[in-house]
């Protein structure tokens, strides 16, 4: 007789997630894709997937908007209660708009009144974010995804449930840290990104109770800044998507102050002019960053574009 084997049941969850006000699930969790070859994110028609390393194991998310503007959430995966208790503020619940006046600059209250529903994603995965925006570090944004990518298809885990081909759930923080040296290598993250990240996992567990600190400010900025290789541009990009933090604009960015100051003022600024012209929107910072780009504004392009580094062989 032949042996057989029954396929064990994955986890699953559902919720409908109906907010009062509306979200628009596409531009609110599109900081969250690195790059359309990001093994983590995925769309597929109308639904958006998205794997997630939980405290109790991996999960696979699926989000539909219906046409009434809920959206239908459904989990698989030893995480799937957690992902589906994050969905509304994964989704922007607690995300406050209501004291924001744009009405000044016709750009941003153009961008406000198409993008109603936008709102800043919380995430509550801050070592993860971490990872992730100490590999974008001082390089391009196309070698970074490339990075993530790599590391996250050799390193991490398949995604539970019926997610789309090719879809993995990326390392929990012990697994990141088994990552060995060539591998690193290989995916083209120079030696001190790779300590950052392995540092930025070895304090994982006080990396997440930032979260209950709140959105943002000074004191989260602080714990996350004390990873050695963190300093304020990484911190911001965290805080921007775990915490979903409305004041962190990113400073030091290679292209955020030329495009602010294209912007507003019709010109390229350096950071402390950034601030200068975000100065008014303090507390909101960060959203009216978020309506910049929604907006559409791209810098004037002038001289030779950077070249990409390739430290696998270096």
């Amino acid at each position: 007789m032949i042996a057989t084997t029954t396929p064990e049941r994955v986890s699953d969850a559902t919720t409908v997630y109906d907010p009062a006000e509306p979200v628009d699930l596409a531009a609110t969790i599109a900081p969250l894709r690195r790059g359309a070859g990001d093994p983590t994110f995925r769309r597929d028609g109308v639904a958006v997937w998205r794997t997630t390393t939980t405290p109790s194991g991996p999960a696979t998310l699926r989000l539909v908007q219906r046409e009434d503007g809920a959206v239908r959430a459904h989990a698989w995966g030893q995480g799937a209660e957690w992902a589906i208790d994050g969905v509304p503020e994964l989704l922007g619940a607690g995300d406050d708009w209501s004291d924001l006046d744009v009405s000044s600059v016709p750009l941003l209250a153009d961008a406000r009144r198409r993008s109603t529903g936008l709102r800043l994603t919380r995430c509550r995965q801050v070592a993860e974010m971490m990872v992730a925006a100490i590999l974008e570090q001082k390089i391009t944004t196309l070698e970074a995804h490339r990075s993530w990518a790599w590391l996250v298809t050799r390193h991490g885990t398949p995604a539970p449930g019926p997610a789309p081909a090719g879809m993995t759930v990326a390392p929990t923080a012990e697994g990141w840290r088994r990552i060995p040296s060539w591998d690193w290598h290989r995916a083209g993250v120079d030696p001190k990104r790779s300590r950052a990240a392995v540092e930025a996992t070895r304090v994982a567990p006080g990396l997440e109770r930032t979260l209950d600190l709140g959105r943002g400010g000074a004191e989260i900025a602080k714990r996350l800044r004390t990873v050695p290789g963190v300093g304020i541009w990484t911190a911001a990009e965290t805080s921007q998507r775990a915490h979903g933090d409305p004041d962190a604009p990113s400073i030091g960015d290679l292209h955020l102050s030329t495009l602010v100051g294209t912007a507003l003022v019709g010109r390229a600024v350096d950071d402390d002019g950034m601030l200068e012209l975000l100065e008014p929107w303090r507390g909101h910072r960060q959203r009216v960053v978020r309506l910049i780009y929604r907006a559409g504004v791209r810098p004037p392009r002038r001289g030779p574009r950077i070249t990409i580094q390739d430290h696998r062989f270096h």
